[in-house]
Parts: C-alpha cells; sequence; structure tokens
C-alpha cells in the first residue's frame, strides 16, 4: 500500500487543526490583554497557569498521592508569585523550594524527585514573566518579545513540519517533529524578533535577532522535555483544558524554557530593577 504524502497528512488532520486555531484566537487575544493591563492581573493570569500546570505534572508523576502534594505545591507558587510581584525573589525562591521539599515528602518515594521538579519547573513558569513584565518601562516588550518567538517558533514548526514532513527530529522522544519544522520554527523567531526589536527602539535589531534563534532552540528544546515526560509516564497529552493542544503543559512547554532563560539573561544584565531592558537593550 502507498503511504500518505505529508501534503494528504497534513490536510487529513484538518479537525485538529480547527480545534487549535480556534484555541488560539481565543487564548492569544486573552494573553495580550492580560500582558498589557500588567500588575496584579498579570501576576494572578501566571500564577493561576503555574498552578494549573503543576496539577497536570503531579498528576502524571505522583498517582494516588497527587491532591496532598499540589495543594503543599500550589501554595508555595502563591507565596513565591506574591513574593516576587513585591520583588522579593530571594523569598520567592524560598518559598519554591520548602514547598518542593514539603510536597515531595508527600510523595511516593519513586515519585520525589520529579515532584520537587515539578515545583520549580512551574515556578519558573510564574516568576520569569513576572519578573520581566515588573520592568515598568520595557516589560510589556519584553513579554511581547518572548510571545512573538516562541508562538512564531510553535505555529512554524507545526504548518511546515506537517506540510514538508522529511527526517524526524528525536523520534525515540517526539515520532512527530521534524527537522524542516524545527529549522522553519528557529527562521520565524529570528524574523519576529528583528520586528519586535525594531518596533521597541531599544535594541540592535540583529543582535536580538540571534538571541530570538536561541530562545526558539531553548523554547523547542522545552516542548522536547514535556514530550519525554508524557512518554515516561505513559501519557498521550497532560490534559484535556484546551481543545487542539491538550493541557497546559502542552501549551506552555516551549515559554516555560524559553521565559527562564530571557528573565535570567534580563536580570544579569538590568538587574532586578530592569530585567526586560537587560534582555531587549543591546
Amino acid at each position: 500500500m502507498r503511504s500518505e504524502s505529508p501534503f494528504r497528512a497534513f490536510i487529513s488532520g484538518g479537525g485538529e487543526l480547527a480545534l487549535r486555531v480556534c484555541s488560539a484566537l481565543v487564548l492569544v487575544p486573552v494573553a495580550l490583554a492580560v500582558a498589557y493591563a500588567g500588575g496584579a492581573l498579570f501576576a494572578l493570569f501566571w500564577g493561576a497557569a503555574a498552578i494549573g500546570t503543576l496539577w497536570e505534572w503531579i498528576s502524571l508523576v505522583a498517582g494516588s498521592q497527587r491532591r496532598a502534594t499540589t495543594s503543599v505545591g500550589a501554595a508555595s507558587l502563591a507565596a513565591a508569585v506574591v513574593l516576587v510581584t513585591g520583588r522579593h525573589v530571594g523569598g520567592a525562591i524560598a518559598a519554591l523550594a520548602i514547598g518542593a521539599g514539603a510536597a515531595a515528602a508527600l510523595a511516593p518515594w519513586q515519585g520525589r524527585a520529579w515532584v520537587a521538579a515539578g515545583i520549580a519547573y512551574c515556578g519558573a513558569l510564574a516568576l520569569a514573566p513576572i519578573i520581566l513584565r515588573g520592568d515598568a518601562d520595557s516589560g510589556f516588550l519584553a513579554i511581547i518579545y518572548l510571545f512573538a518567538i516562541v508562538w512564531g517558533t510553535d505555529t512554524a514548526a507545526f504548518f511546515i513540519g506537517r506540510a514538508i514532513g522529511g527526517a524526524r527530529l528525536m523520534p525515540q522522544v517526539s515520532p512527530g517533529k521534524t527537522w524542516s519544522g524545527a529549522l522553519a520554527g528557529v527562521v520565524a523567531a529570528i524574523l519576529l524578533g528583528a520586528v519586535v526589536a525594531d518596533a521597541s527602539g531599544l535594541a540592535r535589531i540583529w543582535t536580538v535577532a540571534v538571541l530570538a534563534a536561541a530562545l526558539s532552540v531553548a523554547a523547542q528544546a522545552g516542548d522536547l522535555f514535556e514530550s519525554f515526560l508524557k512518554r515516561k509516564f505513559g501519557a498521550k497529552d497532560s490534559g484535556r483544558i484546551i481543545p487542539g493542544h491538550g493541557g497546559l503543559m502542552d501549551r506552555l512547554d516551549g515559554f516555560v524554557a524559553a521565559g527562564l532563560i530571557a528573565a535570567l539573561l534580563g536580570i544579569a544584565r538590568g538587574g532586578i530593577d530592569e530585567p526586560a531592558r537587560g534582555l531587549l537593550a543591546w
């Protein structure tokens, strides 16, 4: 029997594509509006996303003890969000560390390391964007820059990878991902990063475009890590909350990695008061 061509496979996935597009039409404007608003609403949004992601993570790794471990982890995430919103980054990290230790102690022995890792992962998801957005002058631009890179990478990789096909990127972890999609994602991130850099007036366009390529690779590595985690624990999706995408982890996996690197770089160059400028001003 003749194998299905990449183009036909792309068309046959029309139902999934329609769900993804409809979800994006709802989620993208919400994310942009919350980013523009900033402040407590932004912190609440990312804190809630982190707690929801933690529930999915612990549901994968902790089995029957997930309610107790999630409750402790969620409390530590909430405390960390409050502290980082007040610019107490050290206190936020301490809250996450305490929560990770306490939640791990409640988990089955074989899942303790994974529970602790999940709180660190979800802590990065919450804290990184809040830190960047807290820069009064350039915080919104930094978040738009991250959105452009992660969304551009994901969209280009999805469409080009399915339309062209070709060699698999890492078939033992994620059989659907291809080198053509990965390279398309990096190119899209470079182009969109250059556009945001030009609009910001802060950056040398090509310097920030090169950074966009690195963050695109980080986002794709985050996606592959989540695929590895699901494969290890025998799950197809992390959840079902987002039609066409699966769970929150399925949608935010790339953003966690890219956001963490962006926040660390921004703090290293601009300090805790101007992390967004540190990220964008070159």
